[in-house]
């Protein structure tokens, strides 16, 4: 029984219940699910369309609910900041590159190990330097090598552009005083607007099969950052707007998901323009409206709580690891030979998905999150000792 407790003890989180939203790691939890659900290549052989209905697309979900996770903190610090210049943003993304940069380059480092020494059968060939650049799919699509990796790229150059074209609006048009809520809007304005118009006068000229569909289009950065802005959308709507957005959750949240099951089961015909210009959109809407409901989610059963909240917190490590290095792992090197035993691999997928991702989030993950404020604290304490030897007074 002590042994079994220290097994436990190494996968155990022990997160702050009390300052989480569980609505919102539920949210991030269903949208892992469907992803990992999604990369279940070993039930091919089961051949049962498992699990038999179609699920919302997790990365959406994924991209509306970062949008309104960060769209949080950019609001408040726009709001409360007399500059908002080159020294926020470059905290910012300092916070957010501590948060997924270092587990996307290890990761990245595992894909090129395992496809150079064929033990998944990728081609290599298609692993070039923009990996390491989030390019690989910035106006091109990116196949054949890291496949997952399309929708980080298109988050960390949303995290990019965001935060510059937010501070260019804010300096030409502050010795105007406008209004700092006109300024946040009309940047988010502007990221819905011109991936949408890009789709609509380019992408919607390309001859493509339904593949090619989510590869040409949807799975490229600039053909797709307004889904991220549409979770901007949403943060800027809570913050100015509580008391709206809190009475509207349960008609939104209705809303949203008659639109997320009519988008999944209407037939989009990939020739046509309405699949390459407006099915993402809607789809984005729809996840956009369930929104509300899910940020009001406090309470749940011990249990429910305890699961999901693990899940949402190993949740980026599981949607780097599940397809290559696992799912294509089990593929090419242990095919299920029938319908059973690609159930029973299909169980051994998801144990090993759960059990990698959160040793990769306890051990790695966390500790370079924990980083975030050391060498700025670590700075400061150097500058006040040097400062204190030479008998100036430090002000905070």
């Amino acid at each position: 029984m002590i042994i079994l407790q220290k097994v436990l003890e190494i996968f155990r989180l022990r997160p702050d219940y009390d300052k989480r939203v569980f609505g919102l790691d539920l949210m991030r939890a269903l949208a892992i699910i469907s992803v990992v659900m999604g990369h279940e290549l070993v039930l091919e052989k089961a051949d049962t369309n498992f699990p038999w209905i179609r699920l919302l697309h997790g990365v959406e979900l994924f991209f509306v609910l970062s949008g309104f996770l960060i769209g949080g903190i950019l609001i408040k610090t726009f709001n409360s900041s007399d500059s908002f210049g080159i020294k926020t943003i470059g905290e910012f993304w300092v916070r957010r590159w501590f948060r997924t940069l270092p587990n996307y380059y290890l990761v990245l480092v595992l894909n090129i190990i395992v496809v150079y020494f064929g033990i998944i059968k990728e081609d290599f060939t298609k692993f070039n330097w923009k990996f390491f650049l989030f390019l690989q799919n910035f106006t091109t699509p990116n196949t054949g090598f890291f496949w997952e990796s399309w929708s980080i790229s298109i988050e960390e150059w949303f995290y990019v552009f965001f935060p510059v074209i937010l501070a260019a609006i804010y300096f030409l048009l502050k010795r105007f005083r406008v209004d700092k809520k006109l300024i946040f809007f009309s940047s988010i304005f502007i990221f819905l607007l011109i991936p949408f118009l890009l789709r609509f006068f380019h992408a919607s000229q390309f001859e493509v099969d339904t593949f090619w569909l989510w590869f040409k289009i949807l799975k490229v950065v600039i053909y797709r950052l307004d889904g991220i802005a549409l979770g901007v959308l949403a943060a800027f709507l809570k913050y100015y707007y509580p008391e709206f957005w809190y009475k509207c959750r349960n008609i939104s949240f209705i809303a949203g998901f008659t639109i997320s099951y009519v988008v999944l089961y209407w037939t989009w015909l990939p020739s046509e323009f309405s699949s390459k210009v407006y099915r993402i959109l809607f789809e984005d809407i729809g996840c956009l409206l369930l929104l509300p409901k899910f940020d009001s989610i406090r309470k749940a059963p011990v249990i429910v709580k305890k699961v999901f909240t693990h899940i949402s917190l190993i949740s980026y490590s599981m949607y780097l690891l599940n397809l290559a290095l696992v799912s294509e792992i089990i593929r090419d090197n242990f095919p299920p030979q029938g319908p059973y035993s690609a159930w029973a691999l299909y169980i051994v997928y998801w144990v090993a998905v759960i059990v990698f991702s959160t040793l990769l989030y306890k051990y790695f993950e966390k500790p370079m999150m924990d980083l975030r404020d050391k060498p700025f604290m670590d700075l400061r304490d150097k500058l006040k000792s040097k400062i204190a030897v030479l008998g100036i007074t430090y002000k905070q």
